[in-house]
């Protein structure tokens, strides 16, 4: 990759982890099911009168544009609602690259590689170190919810790869127009109408910043670059920067929400970067090992 391909592959993982904090923040002043909404409304609009609609099937749009917007990030805004740290957020979402080889062996019959297999025990070895840890302290319901946001999470990959060799940055436009009318209506039945009321009679700087900041760096700029980045290099080159999204989720709740994790928390953490790891790195290691074997003098 070119220099100035691995700057911008740096600056769209820090801006995904950074996403995390600024979801902690948004959700003090906006109710997390209502920014949801407004984050892929305006993600759409005004963008999608310009952007002509992708060669696909409005049902593979609606699909999609519920997995990833209307039910992943209404699970993650709300379980960061419920008290879940920006930090342990962006570690536990990460848990979607072992969905997504789940279901693709379920419903592509994509075989998993042994270091794959290897990888999501471990990986989801860290999730029950954590697991144990939230039980205890009476988080277990954000903890959860963000699993099943990292299952659909996986959901939507598997549907991106269903849909087949079309302009993905116009599949990203057209398929936010899907999350927020269900959003907005699960919004007004089961949040505060007050404070959703306040929301646009009283703006603050904080929560319109929230929204624009997710609707548009973390969303149509991060994956318009990133889709670029992937058809211009290998996608072996690419795909490992994802690894430094929940390092930059951590290092930013740090030095702006001063979080902090606890014993527990960064082990289980570590298991599940390790998993990670093993997930992107292990076909290399694998073959070097095996080579190596093969040179080995006898």
């Amino acid at each position: 990759m070119k220099i100035r391909d691995i700057l911008l592959a740096l600056l769209v993982v820090a801006i995904w982890g950074f996403n995390f904090v600024v979801i902690k923040v948004g959700v003090t002043e906006v109710p997390p099911l209502l920014l949801t909404g407004l984050r892929f409304l305006l993600a759409a609009f005004p963008l999608v009168f310009f952007i002509k609609k992708p060669a696909t099937s409005w049902g593979y749009i609606v699909a999609y544009g519920m997995s990833l917007g209307a039910i992943q990030f209404g699970l993650l805004f709300f379980a960061i609602k419920l008290g879940m740290s920006a930090s342990l957020s962006s570690v536990i979402m990460q848990l979607q690259a072992f969905f997504t080889i789940g279901f693709a062996f379920l419903w592509l019959k994509e075989v998993p590689k042994l270091w794959q297999s290897v990888g999501a025990l471990i990986a989801f070895s860290g999730i029950a170190i954590m697991g144990s840890e939230q039980a205890e302290q009476a988080k277990l319901l954000p903890f959860l919810l963000l699993i099943i946001a990292a299952m659909f999470w996986g959901i939507a990959n598997i549907i991106s790869k269903k849909v087949g060799q079309i302009d993905m940055f116009s599949f990203v436009i057209w398929t936010s127009l899907v999350p927020p009318l269900p959003l907005f209506a699960l919004s007004w039945a089961i949040e505060d109408r007050g404070l959703i009321i306040n929301t646009f009679a009283n703006p603050t700087w904080i929560g319109t910043g929230s929204i624009l900041f997710l609707a548009y760096p973390a969303t149509v700029f991060g994956f318009a670059i990133w889709n670029q980045l992937l058809k211009k290099n290998p996608a072996s080159l690419v795909a490992p920067f994802s690894l430094l999204v929940p390092i930059f989720g951590i290092l930013s709740g740090y030095l702006v929400l001063r979080e902090t994790m606890s014993t527990l928390a960064v082990i289980g953490g570590a298991v599940i970067f390790i998993g990670l790891l093993l997930n992107v790195f292990g076909g290399r290691i694998f073959a070097r090992l095996k080579l190596r074997f093969r040179q080995k003098p006898q």
